[in-house]
């Protein structure tokens, strides 16, 4: 009797590794490359490994077929530690791999151009890091070139837009939650630039980046409120450099020619001033993008800090007796993404960083699946380089531009 269940049992598993099999053999596979493998190389990688445990009964499955980076020991570390299925230090062995279907551009700024329209050319989709390009020049020469490859599918990380608190945000302004909107704050603040001794990187060089902190944390801030509030009409910016000079790679004093803070008073489009502040000298702060908007109905407050939760003040309620009902709520964003996320991890465990990339990148691999354009588009992150633009060139003339 034991060894009939038994046998039954292997005939049922042997069933269901076929249904699994035949399941497979219809999924579309999508082959990446990615190239660049620093931290955002990195942290792209880290969204292809897990988006199959966020998200479930995917109608497709991801395979990290290339890697690139300058150094080949690190390359070939990140091919045998990762699984990618080869290591080369040329970016053209991606770029020209008929195998891969994605590329993802995690480099300096300065190569995006060159690499995404490399990327086009050989009927790649693109997942290009922020900004897109160096310029809002460089962004118009792409947007010009994407319009001959109408069936690539391309979308900038930028992930800010996909925390479900942030999400949730969206919605209640949709909705006339906080009516018209008075005034708002932005911050995006970082400590890692007060130490004067510490090695210049290339995001503090105009010529790997393109500019300083208004391009690598305000691409962040200034796509996040054109997110919430639509576009932007006139700003008014000041930049700082808190050091003149910082450590080169051989500890030999080199001068710096980025900026470390970038302060910008705005108005938008929709009629509400604001001020957007992103800086890397903010001592005492992490990793800190804190927004404030006030209305007419009411108020939203979040910080990436406590990312879970949106506060939300409803200005409709009553203030008697005692205080009424008024006051901010706590809306508890934690998990809640929509179908076919949400399940692992649960609503009670926190969200964070690493889990808005995943979000933000299987929005990407979704519309290239469906053939449908992605959003935060490569013309969305064009308007905001030349939002950002704008900024620099308020800064050197001192005075307010309109966009």
């Amino acid at each position: 009797m034991k060894l009939e269940t038994q046998n039954e049992t292997e005939i049922l598993r042997e069933k269901i590794r076929e249904v699994n099999q035949k399941q497979e053999a219809k999924m579309k596979e999508y082959r990446v490359g990615v190239i660049g493998y620093g931290f955002m190389g990195k942290t792209h990688t880290h969204s292809y490994k897990t988006i199959p445990l966020y998200y479930t009964n995917l109608p497709f499955s991801i395979r990290l077929e290339g890697v690139c980076t300058p150094k080949k020991e690190e390359a070939e570390a990140a091919c045998r530690m990762q699984g990618f299925s080869y290591a080369t230090t040329d970016p053209y062995e991606i770029l020209n791999d008929k195998n891969i279907d994605i590329v993802s551009i995690c480099t300096p700024n300065v190569f995006h151009k060159e690499y995404v329209l490399a990327a086009l050319r050989a009927g790649k989709h693109v997942y290009c890091d922020k900004p897109l390009t160096v310029s809002a020049a460089q962004s118009r020469e792409i947007l010009d070139v994407l319009s001959d490859y109408p069936e690539q599918i391309t979308q900038v990380a930028l992930q800010m837009r996909f925390y479900p608190a942030v999400m949730r945000a969206k919605e209640l302004i949709e909705e006339g939650r906080l009516g018209r909107v008075f005034m708002f704050q932005c911050d995006y603040l970082h400590s890692s630039g007060i130490n004067p001794n510490k090695t210049l990187s290339w995001k503090q060089d105009r010529k790997a980046g393109g500019g300083g902190v208004l391009l690598d944390l305000g691409a962040h801030a200034y796509d996040v409120m054109y997110y919430l509030l639509g576009e932007y009409d006139r700003l008014y910016t000041v930049t700082d450099t808190v050091y003149a000079q910082r450590p080169g790679k051989d500890g030999a004093l080199v001068n710096v020619d980025a900026e470390d803070t970038a302060l910008t008073l705005v108005r938008m489009k929709n009629g509400a001033p604001g001020k957007i502040l992103v800086s890397k000298v903010a001592t005492g702060t992490m990793d800190e993008l804190r927004i404030n908007i006030h209305g007419e109905k009411g108020a939203i407050r979040f910080n990436t800090m406590d990312p879970g939760y949106l506060e939300f003040y409803d200005a409709t309620q009553p203030e008697q007796p005692l205080g009424g009902n008024a006051g901010f709520t706590r809306i508890d964003c934690h998990q809640k993404y929509p179908e076919p996320g949400g399940h692992f991890p649960n609503p009670r465990f926190a969200i964070g960083f690493l889990r808005a990339h995943a979000a933000s990148m299987y929005n990407f691999l979704e519309h290239v699946h469906n053939g449908e354009t992605s959003s935060p588009s490569f013309a969305e992150s064009a308007y905001i380089q030349n939002v950002m633009e704008r900024c620099y060139e308020s800064a050197q003339r001192g005075e307010w531009v309109t966009v």
